[in-house]
């Protein structure tokens, strides 16, 4: 069977799946294979090296064995047509085998998808390792890797260390009271900092400690047993946090610590477009949403707009699920590839007759090991529960959720590990946003978006197993062009469409990116700050007269306009409006224009000026007399030349003098010549007659 220019090889692994191959063949357009295999990694090895001779790229429905596979590629110097898939543990193996079929042929067709790959930057490390710990256990690990890399040992605790015969490798005592960077660039501040004094005996001694000592280090091994040194320390590349009393754990690490030498690549997980950034405005905070939920402190503000720290960030996707003008975007992977898996699986499990999809969002460590763990000890997931790997699940927006459910999914679960409760608040946030949607949409059967968070399989299985009967949504066929917004307003635009309660507008959250602004008219002096502030031009002017124009869709809510308006008079709404109405510019106030009375130019704003007239004419030193106060119902340039005709004009003066040139002075000389004595002149002969 060929899928997406791939060979697919199927396997039943010793017939524990049952599943239908001319069926999946006619679901996926294609044809059907010319063997489904039962032993594909032992005894019909042949058959894999014999697809391998024909030098086409191949899809293998087994991950379990790709090693093996791997291995025999790379022999034959094709390693590079290799694919793999598992359709066991996700599909396979579950209570109602019969009715895998559809399933299995979703996740075929999603493994053939295309998709693009995210940058990369590259990290070095020379191996310069600091290992912080107490006593004889960090002198230990210290000694053992010192064999691979460059350690120095701070102890928090001498405790039970032994002054070492041979100093083989550098040791301090200390406490780190600050640390920061990260991986290829640590930097630490040290309290209590101490050499070792040479004639320690029995205990080791510390001379001559100071506070506030600092250093630099690429690798931080921490055994201290305190608490960590960074925020989502599992995050933070480098840093590795170890339970000093648990053996095992402090072995791996030191495994894990000791390859760190060399160059890595590391993915760019966020993209940032500071064009569309709606974080601050002249000193003016209006955004913080990505900063809020970031664990891991790799975003900063820098004024109107904020930073984002690759070498930081842990790849959360925090930032970019709850940005709301899509300035930070996850691009491991970008927003459109997610979209397009959701909408291959979702479509094709449909079109071979499934019923009742629901996507199970989960990341490739804890998720993929809580479904391992179904499928081999449990029911396996539910046939209609399609799983869906990504990075990490907090990388999720509402647009991917609507879109999921516009697709024709009838509801997304996300399974998240409890080790990272404390990242959920994004997440948690956007399902919200979607489910208050869909229930004002008359989809009252239970919430289409739910988050899950379990560690145990068992817990899981009846999560799933106990998920309401839902009505099928439609499905629809649509591209995800465009930014995060203009996805978000196609997909939820669809799903009203096809509603049991179609909506023109829906009230929201108070956390939502969408809705409106309304201005007090009677406050409002029309003075546009608000659209000087507006970042997404939601805000908008009219050079013909005074006006204040808004477009809804345009508003992310971030409170810039409310924050910069001087008089205090505008409020939020958060909506989400459906009509065509939200795309179109409103006013939202105007007003006549004041007309100069000298030159008769618009300036400034009817009431704007006849309140200031009011509250300075005769009653401010600068305008007592008539005259004076009607300098204020002038535009700027006739001001100017009032002032130029006044008496008492303070840039007026006296009568410019005539320019005096050198012919001038030579013929003043040559008349006092002509009638002086002698022909003689004196210096008094040289001035002009009117000095």
């Amino acid at each position: 069977m060929k899928l997406g220019g791939r060979t697919v090889l199927l396997c039943s692994c010793e017939r524990t799946m049952s599943f239908d191959a001319d069926k999946i063949a006619t679901a996926l357009g294609a044809d059907a294979p010319e063997q489904v295999h039962d032993h594909l990694c032992r005894t019909q090895i042949a058959n894999f090296a014999s697809a391998l001779d024909a030098d086409e790229p191949l899809l293998i429905a087994c991950t379990q064995e790709a090693p093996l596979f791997e291995e025999l590629a790379t022999d034959a110097g094709k390693q590079q047509l290799l694919a793999f898939t598992n359709i066991r543990e996700r599909a396979g193996w579950c209570t109602d085998k019969k009715d895998a079929n559809p399933k299995i042929a979703a996740l075929l067709a999603e493994a053939v998808l295309d998709v693009q790959p995210a940058g990369s930057i590259t990290l070095k490390s020379e191996g310069v390792c600091l290992v912080y710990g107490k006593g004889q256990a960090a002198l230990d690990v210290g000694r053992k890797l010192s064999e691979r890399l460059s350690v120095t040992v701070l102890l928090s605790d001498a405790g039970d260390a032994i002054p070492p015969r041979t100093v083989d490798v550098p040791f301090y005592s200390g406490q780190i009271s600050a640390a920061s960077g990260g991986f290829g660039s640590f930097e630490i501040v040290v309290d209590s900092y101490a050499p070792s004094v040479p004639s320690s005996k029995g205990v080791l001694e510390f001379a001559m400690a100071r506070d506030g000592a600092a250093s630099q280090c690429e690798l931080i091994f921490d055994m201290s047993g305190g608490d960590p040194l960074f925020p989502s320390h599992e995050r933070r590349d480098g840093y590795f946090k170890v339970d000093p009393t648990h053996p095992a754990a402090v072995a791996e690490a030191m495994f894990a610590v000791s390859d760190m030498v060399g160059e890595f690549e590391k993915p760019i997980y966020v993209t940032y477009d500071s064009a569309i950034c709606a974080h601050s405005r002249s000193t003016q905070i209006g955004c913080s949403r990505c900063l809020d939920v970031c664990p891991a402190s790799a975003i900063a503000s820098e004024g109107d707009i904020v930073s984002f720290d690759p070498v930081l960030c842990g790849g959360c996707g925090a930032c970019a699920s709850v940005c709301p003008s899509g300035a930070a975007s996850y691009s491991y992977p970008r927003r459109e590839d997610l979209i397009a898996r959701a909408q291959v699986l979702v479509s094709t499990y449909r079109g071979a007759g499934g019923k009742d999809p629901v996507l199970l969002v989960h990341d490739e460590s804890h998720g993929a090991d809580m479904i391992d763990a179904l499928a081999r000890f449990g029911k396996g997931l539910p046939t209609n529960v399609i799983p869906f790997s990504v990075n990490e699940a907090t990388e999720a927006g509402h647009e991917f959720m609507a879109s999921a459910l516009a697709a024709g999914a009838s509801g997304v679960v996300f399974l998240c590990d409890p080790r990272k409760g404390d990242e959920l608040t994004g997440l948690t946030a956007q399902a919200e946003l979607v489910n208050t949607i869909m229930a004002a949409l008359g989809h009252d059967d239970g919430e289409r978006v739910r988050l899950t968070v379990e560690a145990d399989p068992d817990a899981l299985d009846a999560v799933l197993y106990d998920l309401p009967s839902q009505k099928m949504l439609a499905a629809h066929e649509f591209s995800a062009v465009g930014g995060k917004r203009a996805i978000a307003r196609t997909a939820l635009g669809l799903l009203n469409d096809a509603a049991p309660a179609q909506q023109e507008q829906v009230a929201l959250p108070e956390s939502a990116p969408y809705g409106r602004i309304t201005i007090d008219t009677e406050g409002c002096t029309l003075c546009l700050a608000c659209v000087s502030a507006c970042p997404m031009n939601a805000l908008q002017d009219n050079p013909d007269m005074p006006q204040v124009k808004f477009v809804e869709q345009a508003c992310v809510q971030c409170g810039l306009c409310r924050t910069t308006c001087p008089e205090s008079v505008i409020t939020l709404e958060p909506r989400y409006d459906f009509t065509a109405q939200g795309l179109t510019p409103v006013t939202l106030n105007e007003e006549e224009p004041f007309e100069c009375i000298t030159c008769g130019k618009p300036f400034g704003t009817k009431s704007a000026i006849e309140r200031v007239t009011e509250q300075l004419a005769g009653k401010h030193s600068m305008f007592e007399d008539d005259e004076a106060a009607q300098l204020i119902q002038m535009c700027d340039d006739c001001r100017i030349v009032h002032h130029t005709k006044r008496e008492d004009n303070p840039f007026a003066a006296g009568e410019r003098p005539k320019i005096r040139r050198t012919e001038d002075y030579i013929e003043a000389a040559n008349r006092r010549r002509a009638g002086g004595k002698n022909g003689e002149l004196s210096p008094d002969d040289f001035l002009l007659d009117d000095d």
